[in-house]
């Protein structure tokens, strides 16, 4: 019975051992496995090295490694965007600073210089960035910087994508995003377009008053003209109807002569003119002669002021020197 016990009690610690063996075996297993297998997702590239030497790429999918040989890195195939903020000096000596946006992608076919060639890729492209937009702004004003901002994108998308190619690289797009000047300089330009819009307004406002008064003349113009029109035939009036009158008053009166009925309109007229300037507001006093002969000292002064200008008016022009 004491023999039975002590070969009980020997196997127990046997059996520890055993477990501790079978355990660390199921583990190294379970590691084995895992190291074995592995999954490439899509847009992704895998590269995988043995012994620490490259051996292969894998594609999407599940794989297997030679365990504790092998390893393997994986590669991303998506876009990728990368903001930089160049400073530069334009030839007309002002400082710009120009944000660049780059998106780029791994080549397919280049999967190996993309991995194994550059470290940082990022920061080889931001070198390349800054090298060529260093290469072309300086050479370019202020405002042919912002006129030509599209072709520096284009010379900065061309320039990268001929030397990032070599790397495994594709450059997609290199967009210049702005050009933004110093505050000053932004101010000053403001100013200048302010000015030279204001100056335009004020061309345009005296062209519109030229315009205007032109208007206003061709108006007063044209007004006068028709004004002198109707004086013209309102005179023509008041002649033909004098004509009638002096026709009517000597077939009325025998032996009466034309100039005694212009005579005796020309006075009527005279007093029709004295009865309105009498009763128009603003005339205070008009002395006038009361004599009985005041009205035959009229017409005599009148007939006379009528012969004075029909005279005048029949000489004829003195000649010249």
């Amino acid at each position: 019975m004491y023999a039975r016990c002590e070969v009980i009690h020997f196997m127990d610690p046997m059996n520890a051992v055993l477990l501790v063996v079978l355990f660390c075996f199921l583990v190294a297993a379970l590691v084995t496995i895992l190291k074995t297998l592995f999954t490439v997702r899509t847009y992704t590239a895998g590269v995988v090295e043995r012994w620490g030497k490259f051996n292969r790429i894998v594609r999407p999918g599940l794989h297997v490694l030679i365990p504790y040989a092998e390893r393997v890195f994986f590669v991303d195939l998506q876009v990728k965007q990368a903001q930089f903020q160049v400073e530069t000096k334009t030839h007309d000596n002002v400082f710009v600073q120009i944000p660049v946006s780059v998106q780029y992608q791994v080549l397919d076919d280049k999967i190996y210089d993309a991995f194994y060639k550059l470290s940082v890729p990022q920061k080889q492209i931001e070198s390349f960035v800054f090298n060529s937009i260093l290469g072309h702004v300086p050479k370019l004003s202020l405002d042919e910087t912002f006129e030509q901002q599209s072709g520096i994108s284009v010379a900065v998308k061309t320039e990268l994508d001929s030397i990032m190619s070599g790397f495994g690289y594709n450059i997609l797009t290199a967009l210049v995003t702005d050009i933004i000047p110093d505050v000053k300089v932004k101010t000053a330009m403001n100013d200048i377009n302010a000015a030279q819009r204001a100056q335009v307004a004020a061309q345009a406002r005296g062209e519109a008053d030229k315009i205007l008064k032109v208007k206003q003349a061709e108006a007063e113009a044209q007004s006068k003209a028709l004004q002198g029109q109707g004086i013209a035939a309102e005179r023509q009036a008041i002649i033909d109807g004098l004509r009638g009158s002096i026709e009517n008053f000597r077939e009325s009166v025998p032996g009466s002569t034309a100039e005694d009925v212009m005579a005796l309109v020309l006075l009527t007229q005279y007093f029709d003119t004295l009865r309105d300037v009498g009763t128009r507001g603003g005339s205070n006093t008009i002395f006038l002669p009361n004599n009985p002969g005041a009205a035959n000292d009229f017409m005599t002064q009148i007939l006379a002021g009528l012969r004075g200008s029909m005279t005048h008016a029949s000489a004829p022009p003195p000649p010249t020197q």
